[in-house]
This record gives structure tokens, C-alpha cells and sequence, in this order.
């Protein structure tokens, strides 16, 4: 006599409850995961500009600005970092930095898919010796809170790092 095919009911689910158990362990590491790659992504996207600016000025002889931008091509002093960001050369040098009629658009960043952007100041300007003149950071934040942020502080001659704690040494901030 022949045996018959297939799983029974006992193994079919044994089977079932170790699948289940794996995705329960997997998916929350895949989730850390993802958003850790997304704040990755945001932090080098911005680290990228500061290059692209302070190289930019010291190319150029002059003065190029990155500053908040909703549309990619005009400053907007009222939004925040998050919502995307542009580089131009700052043929007058205004502070705070304003795209005028003429002034040559380097690039524009879009807007932050996740999280927000918390920075101490509206825009930033980089000088042909390579400075900023101003200390600046500028803290990338998501829903895991300020344990999870990093923050791209600048420095007074205009150099990037990227830290997981504030300038002063204690926690970034996320408000």
C-alpha cells in the first residue's frame, strides 16, 4: 500500500509558528534598519551641499549660500530645513542669505521624505578662505527622538563633521 503525500495538521503548523516567530524578530530590525539608512541618506545629502558651498566659495573667489527652499529656487526664511534646501552664489553677500534676480543656482536638494531638520540658524554662508564665519549645527531627527539624531556641525572656518552629540558635548535636541 501506498503512502500518502503531504504534511499533517501538527507540522503544518509547527512549521507556520517558527515563520512566524522569524518575521516577529525580522521585522523590527528590518524597520531600525530602514530608518537608519534614511538618516543616513539625509545626513550625507546635507554634508554634501556644505562641500559643494565651502568649495564652491573658494573656486569662485566668492561667497555661496545654502538656505531652506520649498521650490527649489528661492530662499524661504519661514520653512524649515526639511523641506529641501538650495546653493547659490551670493553675488551680495546679504545676510541672511537671499537668492536674488542673477544670482547663479549651484544646486537644490528636495525635501526630507522622514523627520524633520532642527538648525540654529536660517542660512549659511562660505567665504573664499573657506569659512563660514559662524558656528552652526544642523540636527536631522525622526520619530525615534534625539537618542537616535546626528547633527552635522559646522565649524567657524567652515568645516563639517557628523556627531551623534551637540557641540557643548551633551544630547542633540529634536524640538
Amino acid at each position: 500500500m501506498e503512502r500518502p503525500s503531504g504534511h499533517t495538521l501538527p507540522e503544518v503548523v509547527f512549521v507556520l509558528a517558527i515563520l512566524a516567530g522569524l518575521a516577529g524578530w525580522g521585522v523590527p530590525a528590518f524597520q531600525r534598519l530602514s530608518r537608519e539608512a534614511a538618516q543616513s541618506a539625509s545626513v550625507n545629502l546635507f554634508l554634501q551641499s556644505v562641500h559643494l558651498a565651502r568649495s564652491e566659495a573658494v573656486k569662485r573667489n566668492g561667497v555661496v549660500s545654502l538656505c531652506p527652499s520649498a521650490d527649489g529656487g528661492t530662499c524661504d526664511a519661514a520653512g524649515g530645513w526639511d523641506r529641501g534646501w538650495i546653493a547659490f552664489v551670493n553675488l551680495d553677500r546679504d545676510s541672511p542669505a537671499v537668492r536674488d534676480l542673477g544670482e547663479e543656482l549651484l544646486y537644490a536638494w528636495p525635501a526630507r521624505a522622514r523627520g524633520t531638520i532642527v538648525a540654529n540658524r536660517s542660512t549659511l554662508s562660505f567665504r573664499p578662505q573657506g569659512q563660514s564665519g559662524v558656528t552652526a549645527t544642523v540636527t536631522f531627527c525622526d520619530d525615534r527622538g534625539s537618542g537616535a539624531a546626528r547633527a552635522v556641525i559646522i565649524s567657524q572656518t567652515g568645516r563639517p563633521r557628523v556627531s551623534n552629540r551637540a557641540a557643548s558635548g551633551g544630547p542633540l535636541a529634536c524640538a
